[in-house]
This record gives structure tokens, sequence and C-alpha cells, in this order.
């Protein structure tokens, strides 16, 4: 997508306002979409040098979400081959009914369409009176928060990059209709946080990942305002390809 260049500074400001600091209790971290390379490593991070990651849900092929949202659904796929942990992380918490009654705490469409972001465990209380995007999914075995690593698949790579931005374009893009996780300056941040690009938004490729597009009920998705609620989440197909 083109912009000219007082738009793209509006969104880069935005982006710093929104998703970096929506999704973890850290809020200074706008440098990070600014100057991706600032989070960038010396060599890409494996499943196999990360430990951790084996104990994270993942999602092998695709699965099949419909959310609804005030009365309509909004049908997701979710892409577990080219981003098998993010979409783990997301087809799991659909199941375990993490996103059922949570709110879109965030809404971006001026001055252009930006964002619908939602997924914070906290907005299920409608008495809250705290900061919404600055929670995520606590995991009830631990009592601590679950963090996915930052999992981008480059265009022609056989396997995502983890835990660093890139450069190169990545095979799944911010274009309109895109499902990504928000994170705050740490690329292995995201938790439960999400938002639906309601744009082509290909500033943000590479530095925050896409793990599926809507593809029914995209018409639902940009009537969203700021305080709709996801009355549920459901896995239609594709249930059998997460593993845990």
């Amino acid at each position: 997508m083109q912009m000219k260049l007082g738009h793209w500074l509006v969104s880069i400001i935005i982006v710093g306002a929104l998703l970096l600091g929506g999704c973890t209790q850290s809020q200074d971290a706008s440098i990070a979409s600014q100057n991706p390379s600032a989070t960038e490593t010396s060599a890409p991070v494996t499943q196999a040098s990360n430990p951790q990651m084996a104990n994270l849900p993942r999602l092998e092929g695709k699965a099949t979400v419909v959310m609804v949202v005030k009365g309509s659904p909004i049908t997701i796929e979710v892409d577990g081959t080219n981003a098998p942990v993010t979409a783990g992380n997301f087809v799991d918490l659909v199941q375990q009914g993490v996103y059922d009654g949570l709110v879109f705490h965030r809404v971006v469409r001026d001055p252009q369409p930006f964002v619908a972001q939602g997924g914070d465990p906290q907005g299920k209380d409608p008495n809250f009176r705290g900061q919404l995007g600055t929670g995520g999914f606590v995991e009830p075995a631990t009592g601590k928060e679950r963090r996915i690593p930052l999992e981008i698949t480059p265009k022609g790579a056989d396997s995502p990059v983890y835990s660093k931005t890139i450069t190169q374009p990545p095979l799944l893009q911010h274009k309109r209709g895109a499902v990504a996780m928000a994170r705050s300056q740490s690329p292995d941040s995201a938790s439960s946080q999400f938002y639906f690009a309601l744009a082509d938004l290909s500033f943000l490729d590479g530095s925050y990942a896409v793990f599926g597009y809507v593809t029914q009920g995209m018409d639902v998705v940009d009537k969203i305002q700021q305080g709709d609620r996801i009355e549920s989440a459901k896995v239609t197909e594709g249930a059998e390809n997460l593993k845990k």
C-alpha cells in the first residue's frame, strides 16, 4: 500500500501507541517499529535452540475459527503451516474460551483505517477500571503469563525466523483482513492480544507476526467499534491439527 509521507508518519505514531504498548505492561516500546533493526539478533533463533518453545501449543496445518461480534460471524483461516507457534497459541486460547466476552479496546480508523485490537483477558470483567491493553493470558497451572516468540517466515524460506524482526518480505503479509499478534518492545512478548488489519499495512511486515486472514465477514470487522465484545470464538475446522 502506498501512503503519503504524512499518513506514514501518523501510522508510525499509532504503531508505537497502539500495538507496542498494548499487549503487556511495558509501555516504552515505540522504537521497535520506527527502527526494526533495534530488536534483531545476530542469528535466527530456532525451535531447537529455545527449549521453552517445546512447551507451547503448535498448529500443524490450517484451522478455521469463527468469531461472533454483534451477532455476526467473522471467519478466520488460521495458518499453522507458516506460523505454527503463533497460530497454535491462538487456536489453543480459542478452545479454552479465553476470547469469549473480551472487548476490542482499541479501534483506529482515523486519519486512515488501521487496526481493531482486542484479546486482553482483563476486558472480560465489565467492571474492570484499569488500563486495557496491558494484559495477557495467564496459565492457570503456573500463574504466569504465557509469552510466545515473534515468528515470521520470510518468502522463500523453509521455516520461520524466531525472536527477531526481519527486513525481507514475509510470506504472511499485512494485507487487509490479516490477523496478527500485538506485542511490546521485546519481540517475544506477545500473549493473547491480536488485531485485525483494516487496510493493507505493509510497513508492519517483518515486525509483527501475521498468523491468518479473514475469509468471510470483513464487513463485520469494518463495523467493529471500540468497546464491542467478542460474543464467542469457536474452532470449526482443523482442531485436530493443534498439538500441545
